[in-house]
């Protein structure tokens, strides 16, 4: 059993890694398609950031993700490496496929599928689930106003000034945001593996202790080998990059200058920060993405490619249903076979 549990932590870091590699483009596609930074230099600087949250911020997101949306007496070792392979699977395909979806709704649908053909409805907790399911509406919303406010507020400062001006500040203010960026991504998105791994090891009496930092299972100090690792694996997911993705955010909706960069990450930042402090796991993707639609339409309307957009939100909207279906399959032949 230990051997194969390892093989299903290996496995999620495995995962976290193919969310850096997708959501690369969520950090860095703004600075890379303003040329702030060189495509290398874009992904060392975002996974630094990754990796940094990891010592800056309380693992809210992790606990909900481990004990708040399945019921505890469900998860077993099989439930998880169902939930793990499918939502690497769709997460792989829609990277090739240059396609910016979220990763962490790929889990969450997942997860949701091996639970309900394991335990029936009763599997989950519908009230964490329901409030997943508001955000993913609400965090692309609540990016694209804050981006747009930023816009607004500083197309108004900045009126009386030389456009030349304007850019060198924005170009040094833009490292700033991206930074900001990259550390509410690893926030976020590194915390939902770390809660994968802690109901894994909870799931399994005898490895329970594992989980916490003080070897009591009803702790909510996770481990710090959970933490790092974690962090680790989206950061370096992030290095390696998803470049289809980075074009796409960067380059395919709408042109982007150092102001525009600078405020949709700011906007995207500061959204992902405070609904992580509330513990709700939303979609950095969904919520970068709303933030760069949101400074394109200040500038104009016109000059945001909505085509480009319907088709993101078209794998947003399959990302659940889809990874949810292949994890119940998955849990159904793991469960008799394995």
């Amino acid at each position: 059993m230990v051997t194969y549990v390892l093989l299903i932590i290996f496995i999620a870091l495995l995962f976290d890694f193919s969310n850096g590699i997708n959501d690369a483009a969520n950090s860095i596609a703004t600075v890379v398609a303003t040329r702030v930074l060189s495509p290398r230099a874009a992904v060392i600087w975002a996974a630094f950031f990754n990796f940094a949250a990891a010592f800056l911020f309380d693992t809210h997101v992790a606990r909900t993700i481990g004990k708040g949306l399945v019921t505890p007496d469900v998860i077993t070792p099989h439930m998880i490496l169902a939930a793990l392979v499918a939502a690497i699977v769709w997460t792989l395909l829609c990277t090739w496929k240059g396609l910016p979806i979220s990763v962490s709704h790929a889990l969450i649908g997942a997860l949701a599928g091996a639970a309900l053909t394991k335990g029936g409805a009763g599997a989950l907790i519908w009230s964490k689930i329901g409030v997943v399911a508001l955000f993913i509406v609400l965090s692309p919303l609540i990016g694209a106003l804050l981006a747009a406010v930023n816009m607004w507020a500083t197309l108004w400062i900045c009126q009386k000034r030389t456009p030349r001006g304007v850019d060198r500040v924005f170009r040094i203010l833009q490292l700033i945001s991206a930074a900001v960026y990259s550390l509410s991504h690893g926030l976020n998105d590194a915390q939902k593996t770390m809660g994968i791994i802690v109901a894994l090891l909870l799931s399994v009496p005898q490895l329970q202790g594992w989980a916490t930092r003080d070897g009591n299972p009803q702790s909510n100090e996770i481990a710090w080998w959970i933490i790092l690792s974690c962090h680790a694996a989206i950061g370096l997911g992030t290095y390696f990059g998803g470049w289809k993705v980075v074009r796409t955010l960067g380059n395919r909706i709408t042109k982007l200058t150092s102001v525009d960069g600078f405020c949709a990450e700011t906007g995207g930042g500061v959204t992902i920060l405070a609904l992580s402090h509330f513990g709700i796991p939303v979609s950095t993707t969904h919520t970068i993405t709303g933030s760069i639609f949101g400074v394109g339409a200040v500038r104009h309307v016109a000059a945001v490619r909505w085509g480009v957009g319907y088709d993101i939100a078209m794998a947003w909207v399959l990302t659940l249903p889809t990874s949810g279906l292949v994890a119940a399959g998955l849990y159904w032949v793991i469960s008799r076979f394995v």
